[in-house]
């Protein structure tokens, strides 16, 4: 299941993407750079996410075998 770092982060990678793709159309520069930085954002918020829903998973499952 996914965490809200990770829910975000995709969200932002989507909104980076539809920028960039309307900055294309429309011939804006300054849009399509916007776009770029949300989607890196958002890959690095995904990521943190990701680790921290890993490591959370690492601890319980440590936790379950030490009550084991």
């Amino acid at each position: 299941m996914w965490n809200k770092d990770e829910r975000e982060g995709n969200i932002d990678q989507t909104k980076g993407k539809v920028k960039q793709a309307l900055g294309d159309l429309t011939n804006d520069p300054d849009l399509k750079a916007e776009g770029q930085v949300d989607e890196v954002a958002g890959k690095g918020q995904a990521v943190v996410g990701q680790v921290r829903r890993k490591v959370g998973d690492a601890i319980d499952s440590v936790a379950k075998a030490v009550k084991h």
